[in-house]
């Protein structure tokens, strides 16, 4: 009987889910909101400038529904040092340049997560068909699936953001000299990441586009570049930023600064190639030294071995 009544339960609560789904799903409860109407009349002048879309989706209702208590879990995990916070998860999707919300990816993460605890229950259920079954060894299977899942779906983002910033500094070299190209040419500062961001395509200028959105909403120029420095945690990147906020501050030419950091931009390519040129030469020498060394080795030493054998 209390069996029955268990998958009653369950059954229960996957009706109430299902029915919740549907209703947040009506046309009715997604009606756009006065910012979302309003803002295709006041957005930027830019023409890649447009209104962020709607989420639209199951899992854009999905996170909207249970988003009030995954956020109070998060805030109560991030208080304990389990997980990040709320500030953080911004900061770290908006690195990976995903439009994804902190709901929707927490949501994501219970599915990673839900899904690992699913792999584990399958688990222990095969280690009882097989008469192994143990309580304290199921329990411990099935915990250490559910942090797995978690953990890969962080891992997922971490690995998006590595690659995303890999890209943004292959880039960064030719949008350097194509700024000190421009404001040798007469732009302003302003002026010539604008034109940049317009003719360039890539993850560096999809920065500088909102760099150029930012200033056209009325945040001061050395304001804005100092924010997306911050916000994209490239090193070089950031070195560059701060010499043109310096040079904008202080009055300093502007055209020779950016000269020279293009110029540094280029040396720091070199020096990454050399670098990286160097490691793949040591990792080409593994299998040299352990495969085929060995068995040049071999082919020599058989021979002779052989007829000392039959010498012998």
């Amino acid at each position: 009987m209390t069996s029955i009544h268990l998958w009653a339960a369950v059954a229960g609560l996957v009706g109430a889910a299902g029915l919740l789904l549907l209703v947040a799903g009506l046309p009715v409860m997604n009606r756009p909101q006065l910012a979302e109407r309003v803002a295709p009349y006041v957005r930027s002048a830019a023409p890649e400038a447009a209104a962020p879309a709607r989420a639209t989706g199951s899992l854009a209702v999905a996170a909207r529904i249970f988003t009030p208590g995954l956020q109070a879990a998060a805030e109560r995990l991030s208080s304990w040092g389990l997980a990040p916070s709320t500030e953080t998860l911004v900061k770290r999707l908006r690195q990976a340049g995903v439009s994804t919300t902190p709901g929707e990816y927490r949501l994501q993460q219970l599915s990673w997560a839900s899904a690992g605890a699913a792999a584990g229950v399958l688990l222990s259920i095969g280690a009882a068909a097989a008469g192994r079954f143990s309580l304290p060894a199921a329990v411990l299977i099935t915990a250490g699936a559910t942090v797995l899942g978690a953990a890969t779906c962080d891992v997922r983002l971490t690995s998006r953001i590595n690659r995303r910033r890999t890209r943004m500094l292959a880039e960064f070299p030719t949008i350097a000299e194509l700024l000190a190209l421009a404001v040798s040419a007469g732009e302003t500062a302003p002026g010539a990441f604008q034109r940049i961001a317009r003719s360039c395509r890539g993850e560096l200028a999809g920065e500088l586009t909102e760099l150029t959105r930012r200033t056209q909403a009325g945040v001061p120029f050395s304001s804005a570049l100092r924010q997306l420095s911050t916000e994209i945690e490239a090193p070089a990147v950031s070195r560059f930023f701060d010499g043109v906020m310096v040079a904008v501050e202080r009055g300093t030419p502007l055209a020779e600064v950016m000269r020279a950091q293009a110029a540094d931009a280029r040396e720091l390519t070199k020096r990454e190639l050399m670098e990286a040129a160097g490691r793949k030469e040591v990792g080409m020498l593994a299998p040299v030294v352990f495969g085929i060394l060995p068995l040049t080795i071999v082919f020599a030493a058989f021979p002779g071995l052989a007829l000392l054998q039959i010498g012998l």
